[in-house]
């Protein structure tokens, strides 16, 4: 029998636009999720986590969404070898708690620690230390996917199953579990590093110079600044602190993870409250603030991955009409069409003050895996802003030229005649996807909006 599910409900993704309304279904189990795609109604299904894709890659109108987040089992720890089996419904908060007092840690992080282990494969997420480890799938051993038949498969690195899965957004089957190779660390501190950088051509250098001295690298940026100033920076690179750098109170318990969290943000705010005036004065401030170099600080785990998560609901801060989260990979060698990216960023005044500068390392081996060798960007803006859909739009073809691509798991709006320039192995994922899921059992707002994955009559 299929699991028990809700009427209709509307979704949307962390940025709150584009809401769409589907059948919500949670099975608790495997077997219940192999009934549920088997009961999947003619407009198809998705599989959700913890619902922090931006953009619509978790959504599917009229049809059904698959919540797994009732799969979040840890199956087993071997605290010898560092590696983990669990569920694709388990969150990298749960995995922090478990494994962190065992001396281990994920491998690799976005931004926010409340992602479900399976969004983090099918999004093959990526953090502040993909120069060194690479995304998310690189780390991972095995997974075992539902297909479109009803049967569950096992895929391992080496086999395309495993490349079209890790970053293809759910489209090639619902993951259940993974085996995922995990980080020592000896303590839940950090040692950071923190400097200004006084223009874009500044951040880049000192990060092209010293990355290869840290695991972790990130460079905040202020996108509001212009002239001589225009891509100010303030950067900060760290490592897992050694038990000797720890004071003698944290000694007693080195890896103890007691992350802060704040009061939620209220469900109704003001408009305007992220807008250019006050967006403009909070990066002054946070640039101007910012040690001119700083070594050795201690910070936690929580406070140097995963700042925003400290304030639950943070999205809340755009309003109803919600924001969306632009990121895009350049490669190296078009440093001049950043510059140029940034300069019409900056001449358009677009309020975004979570704006931030990395450096990729090698591309990972999924098939629609974002990250590329190169320089990635990352900002939000209010949905609302006049005038931003076509402001994308240029913005899009210009990362096409220079040979990039924008983050699926991010994206909200890209035009669909863009997609097989910036993802190349596109029309090998749709061939397998055709082979393996003729019926187009599995499909999603994102895939019908970039037609990655043809639905028969649709």
């Amino acid at each position: 029998m299929p699991p028990p599910d809700t009427a209709s409900v509307p979704l949307t993704g962390w940025g709150r636009t584009a809401p769409t309304a589907a059948r919500l279904v949670r099975p608790g189990s495997a077997a219940e999720a192999v009934a549920a795609v088997r009961g999947c109604g003619p407009r198809g299904g998705i599989a959700r986590g913890l619902g922090r894709a931006y953009g619509d890659a978790a959504q599917n109108a009229g049809g059904t969404v698959w919540d797994m987040t009732g799969l979040d089992r840890i199956r087993s720890v071997d605290a010898e070898a560092g590696v983990v089996v669990c569920e694709a419904g388990v969150s990298l908060h749960r995995l922090m708690r478990v494994l962190l007092p065992l001396g281990w840690f994920v491998p690799v992080t976005p931004g926010t620690r409340y992602v479900t282990v399976g969004g983090a494969i099918g999004a093959d997420i990526h953090g502040k230390n993909h120069h060194v480890a690479g995304s998310f799938s690189r780390h991972v051993r095995s997974l075992e996917l539902l297909t479109a038949d009803g049967e569950v498969r096992t895929a391992a690195p080496g086999c395309d199953l495993f490349a079209a899965t890790c970053g293809g957004m759910g489209l090639t089957g619902v993951i259940l579990a993974a085996t995922v190779q995990l980080l020592p660390v000896q303590t839940s501190l950090m040692t950071v590093d923190t400097e200004r950088a006084r223009d874009l051509d500044d951040v880049m250098a000192r990060l092209d110079a010293g990355d290869h001295r840290y695991p972790y690298s990130v460079a905040w940026i202020d996108l509001l600044a212009r002239g001589r100033a225009l891509g100010r920076a303030v950067l900060t690179r760290g490592d897992h602190a050694p038990p000797g750098a720890l004071p003698p109170r944290a000694r007693r318990d080195p890896l103890a993870f007691r992350p802060v969290q704040l009061p939620a943000a209220p469900r109704h705010l003001p408009r305007g409250l992220v807008g250019r005036p006050s967006v403009a004065l909070f990066n002054a401030l946070w640039y101007r603030t910012a040690p001119r170099r700083r070594t050795g600080e201690l910070q936690k785990l929580s406070a140097f991955f995963h700042p925003l998560d400290g304030l639950p609901h943070w999205n809340r801060v755009y309003g109803r009409g919600g924001f969306v989260q632009y990121q895009f990979v350049v490669p190296y060698g078009q440093e001049e069409a950043l510059r140029r990216i940034v300069l019409r960023i900056a001449g358009r005044r677009c309020p975004s003050f979570l704006a931030v500068l990395k450096r990729f390392g090698a591309a990972d081996p999924g098939w629609l895996s974002f990250p590329a060798p190169g320089w990635t960007l990352a900002l939000d803006v209010p949905a609302g802003l006049p005038g931003l859909g076509g402001f994308l739009d240029e913005l899009d073809e210009r990362v096409a030229a220079a040979g990039g691509r924008v983050y699926l798991a991010k994206d909200a709006r890209l035009r669909p005649d863009l997609l097989a320039a910036m993802y190349p192995r596109l029309p090998d994922f749709r061939a397998l996807r055709a082979e393996l899921d003729p019926r187009g059992v599995f499909t999603s707002d994102l895939a019908r909006r970039l037609g990655i994955a043809h639905r028969p009559g649709c």
